[in-house]
């Protein structure tokens, strides 16, 4: 069964926590729309991310600095789930609001599909992790908010993983101190945000040994230079996320085409795919059967 039909078919999919146990990293590209995501799919990821980032980025042109809320992220990611069969990992900011919108914002993305779900510790208004020194919340409302996520699933096999972007503001030990109090609070697994070495990671993974870790590595500007996935996995990072990775090279793309467009030049059969080829990306094989077995 080719990826389109799993999709349409709604398919089940490992749960994050078998994932995580697949013994290598678990690599999460940002899907920014539907077709991403079925790239992703087709390149043979196992699972991805829906990202604030890069949904603030592609989708209105914005920075990522808390203008995009529950509904503008709700349909964009309920268009993006439907598009691939994978697990993603879903951004939930900061739940939008105090424990109330944190329910509200859990059970809305449980509803559309999300194996796991992140919520971080930032002060309102929230905004990109590596952006900065971040400020954060008490951590006694953060473990507030993780318990109200915990308590608003439905599903057990949703995994609740709780950021902290208190890297910036509190140290490592106060990250890794605010690691362990959401993970006490009952956090599946931790997203320690803004780590600067691959000294940091190693002190981090030592620290929080036993629990699922999750880091990201930034390309194109981020406070955490290029490590290989291995090194990070061996550091105790079972998952790591690449928010900009796909987004600033489409980014790239797009003004490489226009400048084309604008100069005269015609597209080169190396840099694009042909039309055969996208229609088969986008699934017409699929729906052509459909038309001629049910068409009449």
């Amino acid at each position: 069964m080719d990826d389109e039909r799993l999709a349409l078919s709604g398919a089940s999919h490992p749960t994050w926590k078998t994932l995580l146990g697949s013994g290598e990293p678990l690599l999460l590209p940002a899907a920014h729309d539907a077709l991403t995501a079925r790239l992703i799919a087709r390149a043979g990821f196992k699972a991805y991310q829906v990202g604030g980032f890069a949904l603030a980025g592609a989708r209105y042109a914005f920075p990522d600095i808390d203008l995009i809320h529950f509904y503008e992220e709700h349909e964009a990611i309920r268009q993006i789930v439907a598009a691939s069969p994978l697990p993603v990992l879903v951004d939930a900011g900061d739940g939008f609001g105090d424990v109330k919108n944190v329910t509200r914002t859990v059970r809305g993305y449980e509803e559309l599909g999300a194996a796991a779900i992140f919520i971080e510790d930032q002060v309102s208004p929230v905004s990109c992790g590596q952006m900065g020194s971040k400020q954060v919340v008490p951590v006694k409302e953060m473990a507030g908010k993780i318990r109200a996520a915990l308590a608003a699933r439905r599903n057990a096999d949703t995994f609740i993983l709780a950021r902290t972007d208190a890297r910036g503001s509190e140290g490592v030990v106060g990250a890794i101190r605010r690691a362990k109090a959401y993970r006490d609070a009952g956090a599946d697994g931790a997203y320690v945000e803004g780590l600067r070495s691959a000294a940091e990671l190693k002190r981090v993974g030592k620290a929080l040994s036993g629990t699922p870790l999750a880091t990201t590595m930034m390309e194109g500007g981020g406070k955490l230079s290029w490590l290989p996935p291995d090194e990070i996995f061996g550091y105790g990072f079972a998952m790591i996320l690449y928010p900009t990775t796909v987004l600033f090279r489409l980014t790239r793309a797009v003004e490489l085409a226009l400048a084309g467009i604008k100069a005269g030049r015609p597209m080169s059969g190396s840099d694009a795919v042909s039309l055969d080829r996208f229609e088969e990306v986008v699934g017409m094989p699929a729906w052509e059967e459909i038309e001629k077995r049910y068409g009449g």
